[in-house]
Formats: structure tokens, C-alpha cells, sequence
């Protein structure tokens, strides 16, 4: 389900397998990792294939940014490796947590389109791979509480209202009695930066693929609505409004911007975009939400001088305004 897009960016499903033959990846060695990589590399020819260790610092640091891979992953161990697609609607981490992460990646609500997906590659992949499957745990993770399906589905929302009205942590404390989780855009223990949320199954265990994504479906489609209750509340409010526009004049002015400035003002441009309250477009802002970040602003930019990266990053907020 499309058209939820002022308040959900984008929706993510994971699928974590691994192989039988071969020991969990917290122990399994360099050569044993390299050999995972080559296999899942040899299932999937049309894929680019990255060798995390042979990839520049910043733009692993990009991917991580940008949600294509865990900010664990970004490490860069040796023998761990990246499958992708050039338009990031899927990724592959190899030898994370386990050994193969597949990922489908889409804009908006899409649950279902990102599980066919995945679905379609794990398939493709267990009929090369033998994969670690009990008939009564299910698929078996190095973390138990991935067994069964193995599946987290993800859905990205921006609840700068619900922030704003302190009610956040409320929903989140009752959804998790639901099977379900809110935390930081970043995954476990990242905060709610820009009032970034991702809101995920999970349980995984002794229920069905289809039951967790239309659970997941239907608490999203409740936290679009009550955010958008909650920014039709904030917006009736006469300092609200001049908050947003203030936030709009510095977008529009100023030469220099720190990264977690930026984002926090264009969470509230993003806001006002959405509501048709500010004269911008919201997927502009979107847009920059993502490539005024460090990593991403620095490899796309070609720069490392921090200075100057805030000079071009309110450059580039002023030029897309």
C-alpha cells in the first residue's frame, strides 16, 4: 500500500539465513567468511559485489546512512561482503550477524512489494545453498530470537508531531506487548534523531510470514493517522507555525550548517512541506534529509574537510530551496 509518504519514507524486509554445513559467523574464521561471500556471490551473478574491507571508510559510512546496511556492518570486518543493486531497491549483507542478510528496500508503505522480493531471492538462493532449517524451529540464527520465520520487516516513519507531543514513548510501550517494536532509525539503542522512527516485527517465532506483515501494516497505517492528527493539532497553534517558518528562513539563508542542525530543520520543513503549510516540495526535503548527511555529503561531494562540508551542505539546502 502506497500514498502514506508524509508520514512513512520508506520500508525495508530482512530476511537472516545461513548455511548448514557451515558454523555460525561468530565463529567462523576469515577463509570460512570469504568462502560464504563466494558462494552467495556465485547464486546471484547480476548483483555488484563489495568487499566491505576493500571499500573506503566514508562510503561504507555512506551506506549505513543511507539504511542499506547495519552500522555494525559498516565495520568492515575481513571476509564480509555486500550484495546490491545500482538502484538500492535490494541488499545483501554477507557475514554479518549471520551469514546471509537479504534485503528488499522500497520508498513509501510497501510491505508486500519488499517481502515478494526478498522472497523471490531467498528462493533463488536455497535452491544453490542448503540452508539451516528445523522442522520445528524454523530457520536457525545465531540470535534465537530470529528463529522461526528469520524475517524483521521494517517500516521508516517521521513523527515529528507525536515527538513533538511527548507521545512517542507511550505508543512505543504498548505496541511492544504487540510483537512489535519502535526505536531509533538507526536500529537498536539509536534515538529518534529528527523524529526518525522505524517500527519493526518482533516476533518471529510461531507466527506466520503473512501474519506479522499485515500486523506490521495495520500499526503503520495507525501511527500515519495519528501523526497526522497530531501535526493538524501543532499546526493550529500560532507559534507552530512561525516555528516552521523560522526554520524555513534559516534553510533559505544560511552559508554554514552542522549535520544534526540541518536534519532537525528539515525534519520541521519536511513537516510543513507535508502539510502544504511551507512553499517546498516534501520529497526535496526527503531527498536532502539523506544527502546532507556526513558520509553521503563527503563521497558524493568529494570532501573530507569537515568546514567545508558545512559550508557546502547549507549550499546545497539552499540551492534545492
Amino acid at each position: 500500500m502506497h500514498n502514506q509518504h508524509d508520514v512513512v519514507l520508506s520500508t525495508r524486509v530482512r530476511l537472516a539465513r545461513n548455511l548448514a554445513d557451515m558454523p555460525f559467523v561468530g565463529r567462523l574464521n576469515e577463509p570460512g567468511k570469504r568462502r560464504v561471500t563466494e558462494l552467495a556471490r556465485d547464486a546471484l551473478p547480476e548483483l555488484m559485489f563489495v568487499e566491505m574491507d576493500q571499500l573506503p571508510r566514508l562510503q561504507a559510512a555512506s551506506l549505513a546512512e543511507r539504511r542499506l546496511i547495519s552500522t555494525q556492518f559498516a565495520a568492515q570486518e575481513p571476509g564480509t561482503a555486500l550484495l546490491t543493486q545500482a538502484d538500492d531497491s535490494i541488499a545483501i549483507m554477507l557475514c554479518e550477524e549471520d551469514h546471509l542478510r537479504i534485503q528488499a528496500l522500497a520508498p513509501d508503505l510497501a510491505l508486500h512489494d519488499c517481502h515478494a522480493r526478498a522472497d523471490e531471492l531467498d528462493n533463488r538462493l536455497s535452491n544453490k545453498l542448503n540452508f539451516a532449517f528445523d522442522p520445528q524451529l524454523g530457520y536457525l540464527t545465531q540470535c534465537p530470537t530470529n528463529l522461526g520465520t528469520a524475517m524483521r520487516a521494517g517500516v521508516l516513519l517521521h513523527l515529528p508531531a507525536l515527538a513533538a507531543l511527548k507521545r512517542v514513548g507511550g505508543y512505543a510501550e504498548s505496541i511492544s506487548k504487540l510483537g512489535l517494536t519502535l526505536r531509533g532509525a538507526f536500529g537498536e539503542g539509536s534515538k529518534g534523531t529528527a523524529a526518525l522512527f522505524q517500527l519493526s516485527n518482533q516476533v518471529t517465532l510461531g507466527i506466520s510470514e503473512s501474519q506479522a506483515l499485515e500486523n506490521l501494516q495495520a500499526y503503520a497505517l495507525q501511527f500515519a493517522a495519528n501523526e497526522r492528527n497530531a501535526r493538524a493539532e501543532l499546526l493550529a497553534q500560532p507559534e507552530w507555525e512561525d516555528k516552521l517558518w523560522r526554520a524555513y528562513g534559516l534553510c533559505k539563508h544560511a552559508r554554514r550548517m552542522e549535520s544534526q542542525e540541518a536534519i532537525e530543520l528539515l525534519s520541521l520543513l519536511r513537516m510543513g512541506a507535508c502539510e502544504n503549510a511551507l512553499p517546498v516540495d516534501p520529497q526535496t526535503i526527503t531527498d536532502l534529509m539523506t544527502n546532507t548527511l556526513p558520509a553521503t555529503l563527503s563521497v558524493t561531494q568529494h570532501i573530507t574537510n569537515p568546514d567545508e562540508r558545512d559550508r557546502v551542505r547549507a549550499e546545497m539546502i539552499r540551492g534545492a530551496l
